[in-house]
């Protein structure tokens, strides 16, 4: 895939980028190294301070980074400024916990033998980071913050589709004042990956993305004794029960299946409503999903932008039609869009059985599809019936219900009465084929640290 802008409202190819030589990527890989043992020596005050200049400047520059996102692949410039804002909001966070989430943990020395014991959090190298085009800033930055305030420095594999925005990463730390090396985007294709991943001097990976790219890092990772964090897709089911708040739950499920045109790993996929109150759920969901207005990302009152490429609108596409072929219902939407762009309209089916593709598969566009359940067992059976486990968002008012949804269904994270996202607060990531490995949080912090148990006796 050539390393290049293209408009995804208008077709149109912006910019070409040459991707780095052999020996261009070595240099890069050469200087992260050499940083890294400057870099880890630096205290948590003087990497916090550049955290937060980096929040400055995600503040100053938020309109700019957000028209380049759009730009480059499609999401509607009100949802471009929230990434922004929202990645401020991760530097900061870092900046004020990270010291106190990586502070030396004592230990029972009287019950180990020693006159002291601790455990230390220790960073452990050049982590490369291979990211997506969905969330360009945001899925970068949630890694970046952490990995920095903990000492690690960041190689970049960003996707070949939004090469500007990882370009503007890079100049971001380094105006922030971040050590040259400790920070760099390397424009290179998906094949550089198990070169970078087998060189030494790189010391553990995180990936964003497919299930299948999260099984070629993981399997090289492995296989080099390399640890990794792996976020990849998802199906997340969406429970309504009796009990709901029928409207509030309707207005938010339309919110989670067009945010970002659908192209979200953790967006609601798959309703699953009890069929005491299936007919005016679907009525509302349907009608506010058909009323969403599809068009320029550029424009302030666009709800719905273009998918990021030709390829992901073919996609989807092609798992409608599947869907209709084997017997689904069109609500709404369901067909293509004319004109320049890759624009797909919101669409809604019933009728999914798991004989289609859309049943196994991530939908990654404005996809929903609808499914009726007689009652909580069922709820759960089909809200785990997936390869997937990353969310889940579940609507009762019922303490009982709640529980159960809470111990039984499989997923990273499950959001009671409202709508599934990710917090720095709270750690991030998913089970089965959604990955390993938690983002955000102490646990994101922690994640590419070497975690070091210290013993020490007496010296006589």
């Amino acid at each position: 895939m050539a390393i290049a802008t293209v408009n995804p409202a208008t077709g149109q190819t912006l910019r070409m980028f040459e991707a780095l030589s052999d020996a261009d990527l070595d240099d890069r890989i050469a200087r992260a190294a050499r940083a890294f043992e400057t870099y880890r020596r630096t205290g948590f005050a003087a990497r916090a301070g550049w955290l937060r200049a980096s929040a400055g400047l995600l503040d100053l520059e938020r309109d700019d980074l957000a028209a380049m996102m759009t730009t480059e692949m499609g999401k509607t410039l009100t949802e471009a400024r929230a990434e922004v804002r929202k990645c401020a909001r991760v530097c900061r966070f870092y900046a004020e916990h990270g010291q106190r989430m990586l502070a030396d943990e004592p230990a029972d020395q009287d019950a180990v033998g020693a006159v002291l014991a601790y455990t230390r959090y220790r960073p452990l190298g050049p982590v490369l980071a291979v990211m997506p085009w969905n969330f360009p800033l945001w899925q970068v930055l949630r890694f970046a913050a952490p990995a920095l305030m903990s000492g690690n420095v960041g190689l970049l594999k960003h996707a070949s589709n939004v090469p500007q925005t990882a370009l503007a990463i890079e100049a971001l730390f380094r105006r922030a004042g971040f050590p040259e090396g400790v920070f760099q985007t390397l424009l290179v294709g998906a094949d550089a990956v198990d070169r970078i991943l087998r060189d030494d001097r790189v010391r553990a990976a995180t990936l964003t993305g497919s299930e299948r790219a999260g099984r070629a890092v993981g399997a090289v990772a492995g296989g080099q004794i390399k640890p990794t964090v792996l976020e990849l897709g998802g199906s997340d089911p969406f429970v309504v029960m009796p009990s709901a708040d029928l409207a509030r739950a309707a207005s938010t499920a339309v919110t989670s299946r067009a945010l970002n045109s659908g192209q979200s790993c953790i967006a609601a996929k798959r309703f699953i409503v009890h069929q005491d109150v299936a007919e005016p759920f679907e009525r509302l969901f349907v009608e506010r999903m058909a009323a969403l207005r599809v068009g320029d990302p550029m424009d302030e009152s666009t709800e719905v932008g273009p998918l990021a490429s030709a390829a992901q609108r073919a996609e989807i596409e092609d798992l409608v039609e599947d869907a209709v072929r084997g017997g689904a219902r069109v609500l709404c939407g369901g067909h293509g869009v004319d004109g320049p762009g890759y624009f797909y309209p919101p669409t809604v089916l019933t009728g999914v059985t798991e004989q289609m593709r859309m049943y196994r598969e991530e939908i990654f566009g404005p996809v929903a599809q609808v499914h009726r359940v007689r009652d909580i067992g069922e709820a759960i059976e089909l809200a785990n019936a997936t390869a997937f486990g990353l969310g889940a968002s579940v609507w009762t008012d019922d303490p009982s219900e709640r529980d159960q949804f809470i111990r039984d269904v499989e997923a990273g994270a499950v959001f009671v009465n409202g709508m599934t996202a990710s917090f720095p607060e709270l750690p991030f990531g998913g089970v089965k084929n959604s990955g390993y490995g938690r983002e955000l949080s102490a646990s994101g912090i922690r994640a590419f640290c070497n975690v070091q148990a210290v013993w020490v006796g007496t010296g006589r």
